[in-house]
Formats: structure tokens, sequence, C-alpha cells
């Protein structure tokens, strides 16, 4: 086709090019490397062309559904594009020129191309009809841009996938990573082993209903081509040695006992795991992954190796033989044999293990690639050590969190680079991480989004073009493009703030509601736990006093629609809110409990244990003194402890109250075993438990202690390992 007259039938299919008066702004999210505005508009009208290089010519018909996808018919919008490679280009760049006589696109490769198109996707479906001129050019950051998708703790339909891995593509993401294997659920079919699905693809629940499901080889195979045609590469997780309980429940002898089991209801994390001793273990494992890899064509594969207890090897012959025939030390570095046979056999098959970071403990095979999640140095490690890292930190990257723990700033605020890498290249990219303990498919687009909104530009857009201001004004534009893709998101922030602070009186605390996003208003009561209410309620913006030991509950509502369900807020006024405080701990950096002053600022742990309140110690002991005012008269004290033996929080050994007129002499024992001694009960799982003492004394310092039980018993499936302590907080109640 001769160009000039492609471009005459361009100029008169697209319209006119009015002046430019004020050119729209470009409201695109991930933001492009750069974009020069041109001197006048295009109007879009008349119908769809869309000529692409003839080595791109079987796409044509693909990429123009893509196109037009949002464009209800057509009618009175039109984009008229000419696409060309352009050799030497990166695959995934691309660039677009928008001119009064066409637009024009050249691509490194059909990804970019791909890329390209969505980029005119998104700018039609909120231009009004109005496509500015000018010039675009753009490149993702990194390569790696994902997902995982967690099917196994809930089962998702195969059109619920299809549907992420859409939403995936129009954000210029680029990995599903699809979690397939599970202590709650196998969710890939096998042949070899068909009771894996047969069997461990089924539990049933605590109120006896049957949940599970798992995915024919027939809909692998139609995923996967789906998401290829959305430049999506699907990595698929097949855990190991650990999270495989059901797959010990399909086949037992895979275990260190051989005991029958069930799939288990419930999450944790479990004793029993793949024998490391047995040949036949490898074995199965192998054949699994053959046809896994029949399944995917997928670069890497991701083999898991996270949270595997080595209790069951301590205490296997067979496990603690193949320690001795390797010439291993410990259990730790059979996990590290075990990973590297699966290792070596991926390579073998042209293929790249990626592991949890836990599997840099004790070296790694030549290509493996580690995912950090517990923070950044998982990924820095990696590096010195000469591989290559994925960086999802549960800090920025964890979407099953609530978004008072990981709101939309939060996440735009992720720096995937760690500190002194300088541009190493070995940091392939970043994952947002959607595990579904707690999210039923119904619930996950609305944890999933909008913060993969904000992951897409991260790992996309270039640092120079971040700002959280720009971002959020883009948004605006970007939740009319969701409400056309009909994503069902959640908030991108807690919609309203609470701020407090040390009370005019001993017993209270001023309190003041803020609005956090646009539009919100609301109002609060107060409610004491002894059932009286304040008398009267609490309005925004200001603050106010509430005495006493209670919930704020909050009601909502934004352009004066309900915003439906009470926040709630615990808190405490009390002699020592905001007082000086001295820890006889260390602070962990992923329970913090808002730092130094958090036993002690007058708000309460919830029962969510990661609402930001708790403050935590693994292994340790833990305690708190509180300097009050002057001498008080003190009715009691109290303190809240955590208990969810699943995660491996359990309750003090022991705990004390003590108090002091000068700092020296002090009052109160310990109390041994308050509790009793730790036991298994399945009805119990996670719960906030209440210790009050009474003290009928004056006093100016109060302290609260509390010893660690020591590992985890026996019977639990983390034994030995170190178990956790959370506290909140040591409320002083003294006399009005």
């Amino acid at each position: 086709m001769e160009k000039p007259l492609l471009i005459f039938a361009l100029a008169l299919l697209l319209g006119a090019c009015a002046p430019l008066a004020e050119a729209p702004p470009l409201e695109l999210i991930p933001h492009p490397i750069s974009w020069n505005p041109g001197q006048s508009t295009c109007s879009l009208s008349g119908t769809w062309n869309l000529e692409v290089a003839e080595e791109w010519k079987d796409e044509r018909g693909f990429w123009l559904d893509w196109l037009v996808a949002d464009s209800d018919g057509n009618e009175g919008k039109a984009v008229v594009v000419i696409m060309e490679r352009a050799h030497g280009m990166e695959p995934e760049a691309y660039a677009l020129a928008i001119r009064p006589e066409g637009i024009r696109i050249e691509a490194g490769s059909e990804h970019g191309a791909f890329h390209a198109l969505t980029t005119l996707r998104s700018l039609v479906l909120t231009s009004g009809g109005v496509l500015p001129c000018g010039d675009l050019v753009d490149a993702p950051r990194f390569a790696h841009r994902g997902l995982l998708l967690d099917c196994c703790r809930h089962f998702m339909e195969p059109d619920f996938v299809k549907r992420m891995i859409d939403l995936l593509a129009l954000h210029k993401m680029s990995v599903l990573h699809w979690h397939l294997t599970e202590d709650q659920g196998w969710r890939v079919e096998i042949d070899a082993y068909p009771d894996l699905t047969q069997k461990g693809a089924w539990r049933t629940e605590a109120d006896g209903s049957q949940h599970g499901g798992f995915y024919t080889k027939e809909e692998i195979r139609d995923i996967v081509a789906y998401a290829a045609q959305r430049h999506i590469e699907v990595i698929p997780e097949i855990e190991l040695p650990g999270h495989s309980r059901a797959a010990l429940a399909a086949y037992p002898w895979l275990g260190c006992t051989g005991e029958a089991m069930e799939v288990p209801n419930d999450w944790g994390v479990f004793k029993d795991i793949y024998c490391a001793g047995q040949d036949t273990t490898l074995a199965f494992l192998k054949t699994v992954l053959d046809e896994v890899m029949e399944l995917f064509p997928s670069e890497y594969i991701h083999i898991g190796g996270d949270e595997a207890p080595k209790v069951r090897w301590e205490q296997c012959p067979r496990c603690q033989k193949r320690i001795a025939d390797e010439g291993l030390h410990d259990t730790h570095e059979l996990q590290s044999w075990f990973i590297g046979e699966i290792g070596r056999y991926l390579e073998a098959h042209g293929r790249k293990m990626i592991g949890w970071d836990e599997i840099l403990e004790g070296g790694l095979p030549a290509d493996a690639t580690v995912q950090s999640w517990r923070g950044m140095d998982g990924g820095r490690d990696a590096v010195a050590m000469g591989h290559d890292a994925i960086m999802s930190p549960t800090s920025h990257c964890y979407f099953d969190y609530p978004v008072e723990s990981t709101d939309l700033e939060k996440v735009y605020g992720f720096e995937p680079e760690p500190e002194g890498l300088n541009g190493s290249g070995q940091i392939l990219g970043g994952e947002c991480n959607m595990w579904s303990e707690r999210a039923p498919q119904h619930l996950v687009e609305s944890k999933v989004f909008p913060r993969l909104v904000a992951m897409a530009e991260v790992l996309w857009s270039p640092p120079s073009t971040k700002s959280w201001r720009g971002f959020q004004e883009r948004m605006e534009s970007h939740y009319g493009r969701l409400d056309a893709w009909e994503v069902a998101y959640g908030w991108e922030t807690v919609p309203m703030a609470l701020e407090w602070k040390k009370g005019h009186t001993p017993n209270s605390l001023q309190v003041q509601i803020v609005p956090a996003m646009f539009g919100v208003d609301g109002i609060g009561d107060f409610v004491l736990r002894r059932g009286s209410t304040a008398a009267a309620a609490l309005g925004m913006e200001e603050f106010h006093s509430v005495e006493g030991e209670g919930e704020l509950r909050v009601t909502l509502s934004r352009k004066g629609a309900s915003m439906g369900d009470l926040l709630v807020f615990p808190l405490a006024g009390h002699a020592g809110a905001f007082r000086a405080v001295e820890l006889d701990h260390e602070i962990n950096a992923y329970y913090p409990g808002r730092g130094s002053q958090g036993l002690a600022d007058g708000r309460l742990g919830s029962d969510d244990f990661r609402d930001g309140s708790w403050q935590a110690a693994n292994g340790q002991h833990m305690g708190v003194t509180v300097e009050l005012d002057a001498p008080t008269q003190i009715d009691s004290l109290s303190m809240q402890v955590y208990r969810y033996q699943d995660a491996w929080i359990f309750l003090p050994d022991s705990v004390r109250f003590q108090w002091s007129v000068d700092g020296e002499h002090w009052d109160g024992e310990w109390r041994e075993q308050p509790f009793g001694s730790p036991t298994f009960d399945p009805s119990e799982a996670q719960d906030v438990n209440r210790l009050v003492i009474p003290v009928g004394e004056t006093a100016r310092w109060v302290r609260f202690e509390a010893r660690n039980p020591g590992p985890c018993p026996d019977w639990h499936d983390g034994a030995s390992s170190a178990t956790w302590l959370f506290l909140d907080e040591l409320v002083v109640h003294s006399q009005p």
C-alpha cells in the first residue's frame, strides 16, 4: 500500500483537527516516559481503520477488537492507525504520534504495539471524543510486572482468571503468577496422579460444606493462550517442600509419617511437608513438573520454598539418612539440597526456578531467581550472590492486607530497587500478591483495585515522572475507566483518619475525625464498654474529649451517600495515655504498634492483629513501664494480649503488673501460666484476651511484663519454632 494514499484516507476519516485552545491533560496511567503536546486537537468520528505491518497481520483482528472494546459500536468515535515495527527499539517500547492526518505507531515488537493500542484505548475511553495531538514515547522500567493470584485457599472460576488477565493487560502488567498448589487445595490436573484433584482439590469446611475445584488441562491451555494473546506470561507456582498438605492428603506416602490426613480448612503453617529422604517423593515432583512444563511455556516455574517447618525431617530416619549420605549438616541444608535437586531438573529442561526468599538459606542453583517478600533484604542478598530478584515485600505489595495498613499512597511510594544496587539490572521487577485466605472470588477485585493501578505505574514508569499529587489527579480520570470496565474496586485508603492526643483530664483523650478522601463527611459516637453512650455526637475536623474506655463508632457518607458499614476504633482515655514510656523489648519492624509510645497512646488493638496498633516480639519477652504525671490513686491496670496459634501467636507463659511510688520499690508479683498450658483447640481460631488486675493504691510508675512461652509445642505445626507475643495497651484506670 502506498503511504501517501493511506494518509489521505486517514485525513478524511479522522475528522477535523482544530487549533488547540487549551491542551487537554494526558490523564494516562501508567505515566509514559515523555509526552510532547502539539498545537491542535483531533475530533474522532467515522469508522475504525487499523493498518498494521505485514509481519503483524495475523494480530490485526484481535488488536482491532481490543482497541474498540469500550466503544459501544463505535458510533461517533474513530481511531485510524498505522502500525509499523521500529528495528532497534526495545521489545516493549513504542512511540505514538497523533497528527491531524492520522495516528502512527512504531513499536519494537508486537509487545510494544499491543501496549500502544492499550494506551490509545485508555485515552479514547476518557477523551470525550477529542484527542490531543502530540508525540508520546514509552517503555517499561521493569520487565517483570506481576500479580500473584492465589486460587488455592479459595478457588476462582476460569472466566474470573481471564478477567484478571484482561485487567492486567489494560494496566500494562506482564505476569500472572498463578498459585496452584497449597495446603488447602491442589488446583492443577495431573494425569499421572489423579487423586491430586479428586481428593486434594476439595476440603470440608468447619460448617460441613465442601469447597474446592481445579483446572483441567484444557482449561489451563485455554487460559495460557488467552493470556499470551494479551502479552501476559503465566508463571505457575507448585509449592515445595512445604505448603503441601493437599498433596499429602491425596498420597500420604509423600510425607515423612505416611499417616492419612484431610485437606485442612484452616490457615497457617503446617509441619507435615514432603519427605526429603524418599527418592519416590522427588520422582513424584519431577513427574508433576513434567506435566506442568507441558502446560505452561513460561521461562520460569515458581517452586515456593517458603515456610517449611523441619520438625518432621528432624524425626524422620530417611531424612536423617539423606543428611548423612549427602554430607549435609542439618535440616536447613537438607532443604537447600532438596530445592537444588528441583532447580537442576528444571534447568535441564530449559526452565528457570523462582522461589521465595527462604531459598537463599544454604545456596541456590545457578539460574535461580529470588522473590523477596520478607522485606527488601532478600532481594539485596540475592543480587550480592549473583542472582536475579523480584520484589514483593509485605510492607507494600500484599493486597490481602487491609487498606488500613497498605493504602494506595503507600503502594505508590514503593521503590522496587533496594538502596545501594545502583541499577544493577538484576532486579527484574515486582509483584503485588493477592493471597486469598480471607478473600473469596467475590472480594478479590475490591482488594486488588485500585491498588494495582498504583503498582502498575511503579513498575512501568521512570522514577523521574513519579508524583503522588499528579497520580491522584490522573486517578480521578482513571476511575472512569475502571467504571467502564465494571471493576468492583475498593477504597484507596481508609476514608477518614483519626487523630488523638493527650486529654485535658487524667482519664481522657482529645480525638479528631478527619476526612481522608474528597467529599467525605461523617459523625461518630463514643460508646463506653460499660454500655453508656456519649451525650453528644462527634463531628468532623475538630477535637472532642472522650473519657474512659470504649469504641468510637463512625458513620460516613461521601457526597451525601452512605458509605456502608461503621468504622470502629477502640480507644481508652486513661491516666497513662501519652505519658513517658520505657520498653524492655526491641520494636519489631513488621509489627511496631505505633512505635515507642504505642503501648500507652490510648488506641487499643482490635481483633485484627495487623491493624497497626498491636506491638509484637518474636521469641522474646516483652515489657513496658509508664511514668504518670504525678502520684495517682489507681483502681486497676489492664493489658490486651492476642492469640492466633495458627500464626504462631501465643499467650504469654506468665505475666505481672507492678506499681511503684518512687520507681525503685515495686508491688505486684508474677502470675504463672495465667491461661494454662497451650493446647490445641480447633474451635479457638484467634481472639483478644484482656488481663485486668485490681490495685487500689497510689503510684506514679506502673509496668507490665510478659514472658514468652518458648518454642511452639510439639503438637503445633511449627514445633520448635519461636513464638510471637502481641500486646496492646497498658491501661491505667484511676480515680476520677
